[in-house]
């Protein structure tokens, strides 16, 4: 368990995206199945961030408070939005971070942040000037103690090298989308061992759904009695990642975190590692 400013680093999260009007009530049947770190982002095209506060206070008035949550949120840059864009778009970027920033916090009906992330770099294959100056605003926020983490989503391996070479405050932590024919991301994943860097996965199922209908996984999960998610989040925390979930199944919910309790084998391990590559 990672920690910073004594925070706990989540084992398992559950992600609010594409979840509309039911975030509410799927953000309290997360929590009431055992999850306590929720991720979002002030990006009204796919997350509805203030509905995600509405969750908390309502459980903030049933006696369960801040303190027992990980939040983490993203800014995500005008590309990213629809025309809902939660801040000035015609404003410096250092403004627009500090503005979707405050407005998250509005949101979410708190004063910090557990984790901050920038949802995607402006450049691609590496980093341009956009980059730095969101991440200069980045690292403000963490400096003044509003945000315990800092990070970025949707990263390749040549922007994360130079993220941690040459910013100020280097990035804590990455959210990457997995693919098993990628190695489930594995070039990011060892950047991120091999620096100190936390690394989440997000639609482990729904960008592999092959994966879960391959008879080795479906050989393994017979053995744990398990289902195929369940083996495929299993695999994810044994390998280092910090998996996320997005069911809207409460059963669902139970069970992805009751599948951290069992054990893969070094040989399954391995088998997973590599099955789309094979």
């Amino acid at each position: 368990m990672v920690t910073s400013h004594q925070i706990k680093f989540p084992t398992f999260m559950y992600g609010t995206a594409w979840k509309k009007e039911a975030t509410v009530q799927l953000v309290k049947n997360a929590i009431s199945s055992g999850f306590f770190a929720i991720d979002t982002a002030n990006q009204p095209k796919h997350y509805e961030e203030p509905l995600v506060g509405e969750a908390l206070a309502d459980l903030a008035r049933q006696g369960i408070g801040r303190d027992k949550f990980f939040l983490q949120t993203k800014f995500t840059p005008v590309n990213g939005q629809d025309h809902r864009i939660p801040y000035d778009p015609s404003a410096d970027l250092a403004k627009q971070v500090e503005q979707s920033f405050q407005s998250s916090l509005k949101n979410l009906h708190t004063d910090y942040v557990d984790s901050y992330l920038l949802h995607g770099p402006y450049s691609y294959p590496g980093l341009g000037d956009e980059d730095w100056e969101v991440w200069h605003a980045i690292e403000k926020i963490y400096k003044e103690g509003k945000a315990k983490f800092i990070g970025v989503s949707n990263v390749n391996p040549i922007q994360l090298q130079l993220l941690t070479e040459k910013a100020e405050i280097k990035p804590m932590i990455v959210q990457n989308r997995c693919y098993a024919i990628q190695g489930w991301d594995r070039s990011v994943r060892e950047f991120c061992k091999s620096n100190g860097v936390i690394y989440e996965g997000f639609s482990l199922l729904t960008a592999n759904v092959p994966v879960l209908h391959d008879p080795q996984v479906e050989a393994i999960a017979k053995r744990l009695e398990l289902t195929t998610p369940q083996v495929v989040f299993l695999f994810a925390s044994q390998i280092g990642m910090t998996p996320l979930t997005g069911t809207t199944n409460e059963q669902h919910m139970k069970e992805d975190l009751k599948a951290l309790q069992y054990q893969l084998t070094s040989d399954e391990l391995a088998a997973i590692d590599t099955i789309a590559e094979n």
